[in-house]
C-alpha cells in the first residue's frame, strides 16, 4: 500500500510561484511513476506532469516551461515547482503513483488528498 500526502498549496498572485510537496511510503519512487494532477471546480482531472523511475519527465502543454517536477529520492518526497502562475492554474492539486508513464488519471493507483492553489489576477 502507497501512502501520499501533499503540501504546500496556498493563495499566491498572478505572477507568483509555489512549490507542492509530496512525502511518499518508503520505496514508491522505486516502483512507480509519480504524477501531479489538478482539478478545478466543475472541471475534470487533469494530469500537469509525470516522473518516472528513471527520471524521464512529461507535462502538459499548459505548464510546460512554468512547471518543474522533481524528487528527492532520500527524503521520499516529490515535488512541483510552479513559476509564472495563472489565474487559471487554480485548482487542488494531487499527486499520485502509478506504474505508467502517463498523464491519464485513470492510470494512476494511489492518490493523495490534495493541497489547494488559488491564485488570483
Amino acid at each position: 500500500q502507497v501512502h501520499l500526502v501533499e503540501s504546500g498549496g496556498g493563495s499566491v498572485q498572478a505572477g507568483g510561484s509555489l512549490r507542492l510537496s509530496c512525502v511518499a511510503s518508503e520505496y514508491t519512487f522505486d516502483t512507480y511513476c509519480m504524477g501531479w494532477f489538478r482539478q478545478a471546480p466543475g472541471k475534470e482531472r487533469e494530469g500537469v506532469t509525470t516522473l518516472d523511475v528513471d527520471g524521464r519527465t512529461g507535462y502538459a502543454d499548459s505548464v510546460l516551461g512554468r512547471f518543474t517536477i522533481s524528487k528527492d529520492n532520500a527524503k521520499n518526497t516529490l515535488y512541483l515547482e510552479m513559476n509564472s502562475l495563472k489565474p487559471e492554474d487554480t485548482a487542488m492539486y494531487y499527486c499520485a503513483a502509478g506504474y505508467i508513464f502517463t498523464l491519464r488519471s485513470p492510470d494512476y493507483n494511489y492518490w493523495g488528498q490534495g493541497t489547494q492553489v488559488t491564485v488570483s489576477s
